[in-house]
């Protein structure tokens, strides 16, 4: 049975969960409005082994969310996991973020649309279905209010994260589902590094960079 350690920092939630065989046998999280990765992260992966009685030495693999999101917070996860899986010579994962945000519900019909909060009225986007297929590639977008329309007018779409506000308040139409503020955890990532490390679905740790998607720009 594969033990992996799944590190989420790409939004204001610092989550790191431990899987062992695809089921979340310890979690701890910090979602506050500040982010708290480069104070928590260490310490939560500290306290979930300790709490576990586990070496770090015991881990089979390491799965990290590789974005969109946070530039700061997508770096700090990415480096803490790169230094983990070189140092006990260990595969990485890398899961797509928004993937891990349209597993927080379950459909049984229609789409479920992940929008993460980019700044303004911009969101990063992708378009699943209710198996959890991605449908439509992942963008950089700005909202407005005939945004998704070829997936409403086929039936109910299901909007999730922490950008789904912006597009509620311009978007009636009836087809239109809003579950606001959920951000993406590591808890919805143990059952897909499960199923990504049977299939050896793994990163070349020295060359992997996070997804931002779009450039950095300072402000």
């Amino acid at each position: 049975m594969a033990l992996i350690l799944c590190l989420e920092t790409a939004t204001t939630n610092c989550s790191v969960a431990l899987a062992r065989d695809g089921k979340q046998i310890a979690l701890r999280e910090l979602n506050s409005k500040q982010y708290s990765h480069a104070e928590k992260l260490h310490v939560f992966i500290d306290e979930i082994l300790k709490e576990q009685q586990l070496e770090p030495t015991a881990l089979d693999a390491l799965a990290i969310s590789k974005g969109p999101g946070s530039y700061t917070g997508l770096r700090i996860g990415v480096s803490a996991a790169k230094g983990l899986c070189f140092s006990l010579d260990i595969p990485l994962i890398a899961i797509p973020t928004l993937d891990l945000i349209s597993h927080r519900i379950k459909v049984i019909e229609g789409f479920i649309v992940p929008l993460m909060d980019a700044r303004r009225m911009e969101v990063y986007s992708a378009v699943f279905n209710p198996e959890f297929e991605q449908v439509r590639d992942t963008k950089a977008e700005i909202l407005e209010e005939n945004s998704f329309e070829e997936y409403l007018s086929q039936g109910p779409v299901h909007f999730i994260g922490n950008g789904v506000q912006k597009f509620q308040e311009i978007c009636n139409h009836p087809n239109a589902n809003f579950h606001i503020q959920e951000f993406p955890s590591a808890t919805e990532m143990c059952g897909i590094a499960e199923e990504m490390h049977k299939k050896s679905d793994t990163v070349d740790v020295a060359y992997f960079e996070p997804y931002y998607l779009k450039d950095f720009i300072a402000g």
